[in-house]
């Protein structure tokens, strides 16, 4: 660029908006960077949560899909720009304004003026780590969101609580400090999160088979990437990746991981199930102020009374599996037995339906006591429970009529 030629126009402000105006804007993201990256990711919490649909939604498949693609995208793009170790800096101008445009990227007297192309490629390494934050923030949600809704809250919370504090983590400084190896360890927990339930809706099962192969497909975009980089740069993707990994198998072995994508929204204790045309007709003896009771879950229990545990089980469209109904009574702790199995009753199921499959189970020989049943898939993942004791009561001489009553679901 000849000195004699004139100096490039600076490029025309966007409408409404003055250049003052853009400087401070700019200021205030380089002094808030953290506040906004904390303001990001919360966004694309509430985000997700606003706009997620089923799980087994083609649209929200795609939708993570596309995700999972540009945050890797992104991702590679900031471990391939890195320095190589040992490396000088590159030189930077002596003495540039605070607030002038930067020219092409290129340091020297043949900088080419600001173009388009500049001007986006500023924005994107501007704005790439908060894209990066809001981008996770919508994943984890919805990863966070289907993990709780398929398991009871003791279990799902567990696993929950894990998700929560790498969403917290990932905002402190301590692992900011890591840099890209943590950011590349939220993004392979994205992918096996993502196949976990991915796989068992296209095969319509779930089982320790459908599970390892999900975990194999979960690993494999990751390890695609870093056979791409350089030789040195491996270990920054396989480490994260393989310790994420680490985890899911063992949180899986103690069967923490909830049995995703199934999900139980209702279980009930009912003196009477009864199928007819217009649904299944559910009969108790609950109090009608006894509200936060499902049926009869504390269960007056006279001569011939069968117990029928009642529940709903969502799975998607194509979904054929059997799960196992566990009835455990409660023998003392803790020097006594605690909860011991006196029965397991395995429930064909299918899928599709929007309010759930509609299944019960009957048990006509127990003993008064604590009790709890059990819904789990083949591999033992907990599905869902409900709590209940059983009363002995005698009846009356005058064998009076009892008060049911019934509801239809």
């Amino acid at each position: 660029m000849s000195l004699l030629e004139p100096a490039a126009a600076a490029p025309a402000d966007p409408p409404g908006v003055s250049t003052s105006t853009l400087r401070r804007l700019r200021l205030y993201a380089a002094r808030n960077e953290h506040r906004l990256s904390v303001t990001f990711f919360i966004a694309g919490f509430l985000f997700d949560i606003l706009t997620l649909g089923r799980i087994d939604s083609w649209f929200t498949i795609g939708q993570q899909a596309i995700y999972l693609f540009v945050i890797s995208l992104i991702l590679v793009q900031m471990l391939l720009a890195e320095a190589p170790a040992g490396a000088a800096p590159a030189a930077v101008p002596a003495a540039v304004p605070v607030g002038a445009p930067a020219t092409a990227f290129v340091a020297g007297s043949d900088a080419a003026p600001a173009s388009a192309g500049s001007r986006l490629r500023r924005w994107y390494l501007e704005y790439r780590n908060p894209a990066i934050h809001f981008l996770l923030g919508a994943l984890l949600s919805a990863y966070t969101l289907f993990f709780f809704k398929s398991s009871s809250l003791l279990v799902s919370f567990g696993f929950m609580g894990v998700l929560v504090a790498l969403l917290v983590a990932n905002e402190s400084a301590r692992f900011k400090a890591l840099g890209l190896p943590f950011k590349f360890a939220l993004l392979g927990l994205c992918y096996l999160a993502f196949f976990s339930y991915v796989v068992p809706v296209l095969i319509g099962q779930t089982g320790l088979a459908v599970f390892l192969l999900s975990m194999a497909l979960g690993c494999v975009p990751l390890v695609a990437l870093a056979f791409l980089a350089a030789r040195q740069k491996k270990a920054r993707i396989l480490v994260p990746l393989g310790c994420v990994l680490m985890f899911f198998l063992t949180f899986y072995l103690f069967r923490i991981i909830p049995p995703v994508p199934l999900s139980i929204p209702f279980m009930g204790v009912y003196h009477g199930v009864e199928r007819t045309d217009a649904g299944y007709l559910l009969t108790h003896e609950r109090p009608f102020w006894r509200i936060w009771h499902n049926g009869d879950q504390r269960f007056r229990a006279q001569d011939g009374d069968k117990v029928h545990v009642y529940f709903r089980i969502f799975s998607p469209s194509r979904f054929s599996d059997q799960v196992l109904m566990g009835w455990y009574r409660y023998e003392g702790g803790p020097k006594g037995r605690g909860w011991v199995l006196q029965d397991t009753i395995p429930i064909k199921i299918v899928g599709g339906r929007e309010e759930g499959f509609r299944g019960y189970g009957v048990k006509t020989n127990y003993q008064p006591g604590k009790w709890k049943v059990e819904v789990e898939t083949t591999d033992r993942r907990e599905i869902g429970r409900i709590y209940f004791s059983v009363e002995s009561v005698s009846t009356p001489l005058g064998l009076e009529a009892r008060s049911f009553a019934a509801e239809l679901d």
